[in-house]
């Protein structure tokens, strides 16, 4: 119950009121009490007393809790053995070396949407990529998201920041258009097995551990699309077949998105291939996994044999020497040839935002546009 009080200030004749609040902790059966000062009069003290007093049966503010204990209780109790082992020490280092020692002390209440903007601003100033303030930034807005269904706040302060970085160009590597069909056609001399995972890179978009995790339950081939709700845990699964699955790079990558209908075809084809291995194997086939891409025998394909694979057909294609990833990158920028807008792409990769989406690819449809206008002067000359 709340409690009226009066009182002034040194040197001022005015009359202020404050509210004082005790309460039982539900948790810790201890009785607490809560005060705020500065009321000009008793109404106004008693009707913000009466909205704390709600706060606090909707379990709001219970307690007060420091940034650093809740990232701790975050990391630990939410993170830790639900995601990849790598993905949680990314998680664990970005917090050590970047968002602690920016926020210091500050309570978790207490980190408002421009203290947090500045924080983004001062690691962009920092001479930091703008993958890694993402990165950062993607810590934030979960463990944030995490504390306001925790009651611990009412709002997320990361929503609507603006995210900025340096982005590097020499880290956007692709198959030029001109090359992929030569790729796609050593990749199907090479192996069955790893043309149709290629050929799904390139045509979706996905990465490699989103693609390695597809089931067939995943896929709709009647309506051409595809569900990305999980991602491949190679590390896990090469010692625990049931931690293979694990969540995705971010909560922005689960999506739905579509299919051509080539790519529907090649699995309307991978499903004849695969129940005739089933037949044939009976019951040394891995029925269990259920998944889309994989061995002759149904297990999944290792991240050893998919690197020396993509490795071994780059160079008989010969074409440089690029990381798996770069099939993504291949697949956005051929979107982007195709007219595919920013924003569609954004949602197809599973970016977080359409600003990260434009400045990876700014360059790409900066020359697209380039060539365009130049194709467009040709014409032109013909017609005037």
């Amino acid at each position: 119950m709340a409690s009226i009080h009066k009182y002034m200030k040194k040197n001022d004749k005015k009359v202020y009121y404050e509210y004082r609040i005790r309460y039982k902790d539900p948790i810790t059966q201890k009785f607490r009490e809560k005060s705020k000062k500065g009321f000009l009069s008793s109404k106004e003290a008693q009707l913000a007393a009466a909205e704390e007093e709600k706060r606090i049966m909707e379990g709001f503010e219970i307690s007060s809790i420091s940034l650093k204990d809740y990232l701790d209780y975050w990391l630990n109790e939410h993170k830790k053995d639900t995601i990849r082992r790598s993905t949680y020490e990314n998680k664990e280092q970005n917090i050590r070396l970047h968002i602690l020692p920016y926020f210091k002390n500050v309570q978790l209440k207490d980190v408002k949407p421009m203290m947090y903007q500045k924080f983004i601003n001062h690691l962009a100033s920092q001479g930091y990529s703008k993958s890694l303030v993402e990165i950062n930034h993607t810590i934030m807005y979960e463990m944030f998201k995490r504390a306001i269904i925790d009651r611990k706040i009412e709002y997320n302060p990361c929503e609507g920041a603006t995210i900025k970085g340096k982005v590097n160009e020499k880290d956007l590597q692709f198959i030029d258009s001109n090359d992929v069909g030569r790729f796609l056609q050593e990749a199907y001399k090479y192996e069955y097995n790893y043309w149709i995972f290629f050929k799904a890179l390139i045509d979706t978009g996905m990465r490699k551990g989103e693609a390695a995790a597809l089931q067939w339950t995943d896929i709709d081939l009647k309506e051409r699309t595809i569900s990305i709700t999980k991602s491949f845990d190679f590390q896990k699964a090469s010692k625990d077949k049931n931690l293979m699955f694990g969540d995705t790079k971010t909560y922005h990558s689960v999506r739905t998105i579509k299919i051509s209908q080539s790519l529907a075809n090649d699995f309307h084809f991978q499903i004849k291939y695969q129940n005739q291995n089933k037949l044939t194997l009976n019951e040394i086939y891995h029925h269990d996994l259920n998944l889309v891409f994989c061995r002759n025998d149904g297990n999944y394909l290792p991240k050893s044999t998919l690197f020396n694979a993509f490795s071994r057909i780059l160079k008989r294609a010969g074409l440089s020497s690029l990381p798996i990833h770069s099939l993504r990158h291949t697949h956005a920028v051929l979107a982007l040839e195709a007219g595919v807008d920013m924003k569609t792409l954004q949602e197809r990769l599973g970016h977080g935002s359409y600003q990260v989406t434009a400045d990876v690819y700014s360059h790409v449809s900066k020359k697209m546009e380039i060539t365009a206008i130049d194709k467009y002067e040709e014409y032109t000359k013909n017609v005037y």
